[in-house]
C-alpha cells in the first residue's frame, strides 16, 4: 500500500510521513485512502509546536483530525524522548457539552494508539473524575469556557500545576465565539492560563464559517493575528446542493406573533412572545400555512433522517406537536421529535441516538442545538422554517447534510400574507422572501457575516475582575488593568474607563478595598462568585423544572405563567399541570390532550449590512432563481412589482398614509443609529423590518431633515446612547453606571461613521 496522499499533489504523502508511526497506523486502521488537502496543510505547522493555526473547512471536512493527528504525534514523540512532565498537555475548548462528549469518544480512540489519556471537564462530569484530574493532571483535557472559569474561581492555586505541561490549545467551532461576550471570556481565560505558566501556548482554531480571516486570526491570538497560519484547502468545499424555497400564503393580514423570521433561539436567546397559558386550553387558531407546511414535512420526511430548523423553541414545539398528532391520526409511528435547550439532557440525547441509529429513521425539529458539530451522522436533508436570519447559520445547518459524497438537500419554507391595495408596503415588498433569497445567494457566493469587533465587553470584564480576585484571594487595580486591558483581550478599555468600572463595581458592592489597597469581593460580589451561574458570561434565567412520572422533561422560565389544571405542549406532547412547587421550583405534569406550546422570551436576530444590500440587488434584478417553487416565484414577482411601484430604485422614501417609510438598505446597527439620530431631531421613528417608520411625517420633510443632517458633523455616539432608556443588555450591565452604559451601548449597538458614509446622494430633489 502507498502512503495516503493529497488529492492534488504529493503534500499529503509527505505530511503523512511526518506523523508518528502509531498515528499512521490509526489512519490505516480507519480505512483512509488519503489525507484531505486541509489536513496536509495543517500537519507541518502544528507539528512544529510554535505556530498558531486556523483550520478552515466545511462541516465534516476533517478539521478535528487536521488538528489532532499532528498534536498526538508531537506528544507521542515527547513521551519517547522522555521530555514530559506531569500536567495537562493539550486543551480542547468547545462551546457545547454535547460536542465534548462526542469528541471524547473520537479522541479517546485516537489517543489510545499513543497511550495519551483523555479527560472531560464540564457540569455533567462526576465529581470523582474531576478530583482525579486535579490530583493526576495528564494528557488531553476537553472543556467548556465555563468550566475553565470554574477552575480559576475554585481551584485558582492549582492552575500553574494543572497546565505547566501545556503544549497546545484547540478551539472548536471558533466562529461561535467571535464578537460575543463568551468569546471575550475565552480570550481572557486563555491569556490568564499563559500568565500562570509564564509562556505562550500555540493555539489552533477550527471553523467552517469564517467571514474575515484577519478578524478570526486576531481573535485567536489578540495582537498577533498576522502570525497565524491558515490551513484552508481550496476546492474541498464543493458540496453539491439541491434546494427548494417553498412559499405559503396566509389568508388575511399577517400576524406578527406568528412570524418566524427575525428570531433567534440559539437555545439561549429564544423568540420574544407574550405568554398565554391558562387553566383551560385556548383552541389553536386556524393557521393554513402552518398546517400546509406540517403536512409537507410529514409526507416528505417521514421515511428518512432529517433536521428541521424552526428558529425558536416555541416553533419547535408547535411543529413537533402537530407532526405527532398527524402521525397519531393516521395511526403511524411517530418519527418527528423536538430538540432544544429547554428539554432535558436525556430527551435530547434520545433524539441524537435516533438520528445516529442505522435501523430507525428520525427527524429532529430543532433550534441551533443541532447547528454545531454534534455527531448525529449525516442527515438526508435539512429544512428551514422561516428565514434563517444569517448566512453563517444557514451554512452550519446545511453542512449537516450532504456527507459521504451525496448532495446536501435544503428545503426552506416561507409564509407571506395575502395582500391588497391597503396592505403595508413591507408586506407588499415580500420582505421575508427577499431576505431568504439574499441569504441563499450570499451562501452560494461564500459570503458570511463579519463579527462585531467594536464591543467593549464591559459585562465580561466585570466577571473577569471578580474571577481574578477569587483566583488570587485579592488583587490590585494596577495588576487587574495590566493583565486584562493593557496586555489582555479588553484592549479597547482605557485606564480612565477601567477605573470608572471599578468605581461602579464598588458602588454596587461587588468589590471593596482593603487598607493596603488590595481589592476584595464585596458582599454582593461574594454572593455572585459563589453561585454556579457566575461561570457563564451570558444570562442564565431561573427556571422551573418540568417533571412527569418522576422523569425530568426540561425547564421553563420561572416567570412563565402556569396554573393548576392548565394545559401545555412540551417535548412534542400534551400535558396538564398537576402541582406547582414554588420553593423547589418544580412543576409536576401528567399526559393530556390539547394545549399550546409555551412562549419563551428572548431577542431578535441582528441582520447584517451585506444581507440588506443583497436584498436591494435582488429587487433590482430580473433573475428568477431556479430553486423557487411557483408560489415563491409569485412572491418574488410581487415584491419586485412593489419595489418599482414605490420607486425604490430612485428614492429611499415611501409615503404610507400619515407616515414615511425610509429604506436605507443597511444592517440593523446602522438602522438603529438612524433611529436615534432622527429621534434626536424629534421625529417619532422606529425600525419596521427593513425600513424606518417615521410617524406623522411627509416625504419632503424627511428629505430636508436627512439632507440637513448629512451637512452637519456626525454626532457623538455616546450622546445618542444617552437617549436610550434601557441599555443594560449583557449579563453584568446592571452593575454599570450611566456613563459606562452609554460607552458600552455606543460601541456595541451604534455605528455613526458607517451611517454618515451612506450615499444619501440618492435623495431626490423632488417627489417622484
Amino acid at each position: 500500500m502507498n502512503s495516503p496522499a493529497s488529492p492534488s499533489d504529493a503534500r499529503g504523502q509527505s505530511a503523512f510521513e511526518l506523523l508518528h508511526p502509531k498515528i499512521q497506523q490509526w489512519i490505516w486502521d480507519a480505512g483512509w485512502e488519503q489525507l484531505r488537502v486541509t489536513q496536509a496543510q495543517a500537519i507541518p505547522p502544528i507539528l512544529r509546536g510554535d505556530r498558531n493555526v486556523i483550520v478552515a473547512a466545511a462541516t465534516a471536512g476533517g478539521k478535528t483530525e487536521a488538528a489532532w493527528l499532528p498534536i498526538c504525534s508531537a506528544l507521542a514523540r515527547e513521551d519517547e524522548a522522555g521530555n514530559t512532565e506531569p500536567g495537562i498537555r493539550a486543551l480542547y475548548v468547545s462551546p457545547l457539552k454535547a460536542l465534548i462528549n462526542d469528541q471524547y469518544t473520537r479522541l479517546s480512540d485516537l489517543c489510545d494508539y499513543v497511550d495519551i489519556p483523555v479527560h472531560r471537564r464540564h457540569g455533567d462530569v462526576p465529581a470523582g473524575e474531576r478530583r482525579h484530574l486535579y490530583e493526576h493532571p495528564s494528557g488531553v483535557l476537553l472543556i467548556t469556557p465555563e468550566s475553565i472559569e470554574a477552575l480559576f474561581v475554585n481551584q485558582g492555586t492549582l492552575i500553574p500545576g494543572l497546565f505547566r505541561a501545556l503544549r497546545y490549545v484547540v478551539i472548536d467551532e471558533m466562529h461561535s465565539f467571535l464578537g460575543t461576550e463568551r468569546g471575550a471570556q475565552l480570550q481572557s481565560l486563555l491569556h490568564r492560563i499563559e500568565l500562570a505558566i509564564r509562556r505562550q501556548v500555540p493555539r489552533i482554531g477550527l471553523s467552517a464559517t469564517l467571514a474575515d480571516p484577519a478578524h478570526a486570526a486576531e481573535f485567536l491570538v489578540p495582537g498577533e493575528g498576522e502570525s497565524v497560519v491558515f490551513a484552508a484547502g481550496t476546492g474541498e468545499d464543493r458540496t453539491r446542493i439541491r434546494m427548494q424555497l417553498r412559499g405559503y400564503l396566509i389568508p388575511g393580514p399577517k400576524d406578527d406573533r406568528r412570524r418566524n423570521s427575525g428570531v433567534l433561539d440559539g437555545d439561549d436567546t429564544p423568540q420574544e412572545d407574550p405568554p398565554g397559558a391558562g387553566s383551560e386550553p385556548e383552541p389553536e387558531e386556524e393557521e393554513p400555512d402552518v398546517e400546509a407546511i406540517t403536512t409537507h414535512l410529514f409526507r416528505t420526511l417521514r421515511h428518512t433522517d432529517n433536521l428541521v430548523f424552526a428558529n425558536s423553541r416555541n416553533f419547535v414545539e408547535k411543529y413537533a406537536g402537530r407532526l405527532k398528532r398527524l402521525a397519531d391520526r393516521e395511526q403511524l409511528p411517530n418519527t418527528f421529535f423536538p430538540h432544544h435547550g429547554s428539554l432535558s439532557k436525556a430527551l435530547r440525547e434520545d433524539v441524537e441516538r435516533r438520528l445516529k441509529s442505522t435501523d430507525q429513521v428520525a427527524t429532529a425539529i430543532c433550534t441551533s442545538t443541532l447547528e454545531l458539530g454534534i455527531d448525529i451522522g449525516s442527515a438526508d436533508s435539512v429544512a428551514q422554517i422561516g428565514s434563517p436570519g444569517s448566512v453563517s447559520a444557514l451554512r452550519q445547518r446545511l453542512g449537516r447534510s450532504g456527507r459521504r459524497g451525496d448532495p446536501a438537500v435544503l428545503r426552506l419554507y416561507l409564509s407571506e400574507p395575502d395582500i391588497n391595495a391597503h396592505s403595508s408596503p413591507i408586506d407588499q415588498l415580500r420582505a421575508e422572501t427577499f431576505e431568504a433569497v439574499a441569504i441563499i445567494e450570499l451562501l452560494l457566493e461564500k459570503w458570511y457575516e463579519p463579527p462585531n469587533t467594536s464591543s467593549l465587553h464591559l459585562s465580561t470584564l466585570i466577571q473577569q475582575v471578580l474571577s481574578m480576585i477569587a483566583q488570587h484571594g485579592g488583587a490590585r487595580a494596577a495588576d487587574l488593568f495590566r493583565v486584562l486591558c493593557q496586555y489582555g483581550p479588553f484592549e479597547h478599555v482605557h485606564k480612565q474607563m477601567f477605573m470608572q468600572l471599578l468605581r461602579d463595581m464598588a458602588t454596587a458592592d461587588l468589590i471593596m478595598q482593603a487598607a493596603d489597597g488590595t481589592l476584595l469581593h464585596g458582599a454582593t460580589g461574594e454572593r455572585l462568585v459563589n453561585h454556579y451561574s457566575f461561570y457563564t458570561a451570558f444570562v442564565t434565567a431561573e427556571e422551573f423544572r418540568l417533571v412527569a412520572n418522576g422523569r425530568t422533561l426540561g425547564t421553563l422560565p420561572i416567570d412563565y405563567p402556569l396554573e393548576i389544571g392548565g394545559l401545555l405542549v412540551f417535548a412534542g406532547q400534551g400535558w396538564r399541570v398537576m402541582r406547582i412547587d414554588d420553593h423547589a421550583k418544580v412543576i409536576e405534569l401528567e399526559r393530556a390532550r390539547g394545549g399550546n406550546p409555551p412562549h419563551f422570551t428572548g431577542s431578535s436576530i441582528q441582520i447584517a449590512d451585506g444581507i440588506r444590500k443583497k436584498m436591494r440587488d435582488i429587487y433590482e434584478s430580473t433573475h428568477v432563481p431556479a430553486y423557487l417553487d411557483p408560489t415563491a416565484k409569485q412572491f418574488l414577482r410581487e415584491g419586485r412589482d412593489a419595489f418599482q411601484r414605490f420607486h425604490l430604485d430612485r428614492t429611499p422614501f415611501v409615503q404610507d398614509g400619515n407616515d414615511v417609510l425610509i429604506f436605507p438598505w443597511r444592517g440593523d446597527i446602522v438602522m438603529n443609529t438612524l433611529v436615534m439620530v432622527l429621534r434626536r431631531e424629534r421625529i417619532d421613528t422606529a425600525q419596521n423590518g427593513l425600513a424606518l417608520e417615521c410617524r406623522h411625517a411627509s416625504t419632503t420633510q424627511m428629505m430636508d431633515v436627512l439632507q440637513s443632517l448629512m451637512r452637519r458633523p456626525p454626532p457623538d455616539a455616546r450622546d445618542l446612547a444617552a437617549m436610550v432608556r434601557n441599555k443594560a443588555k449583557d449579563k453584568y450591565d446592571i452593575y454599570l453606571g450611566e456613563e459606562l452604559l452609554n460607552e458600552a451601548y455606543a460601541a456595541r449597538d451604534l455605528d455613526v461613521a458607517a451611517t454618515w458614509s451612506m450615499p444619501f446622494t440618492m435623495l431626490p430633489s423632488e417627489n417622484p
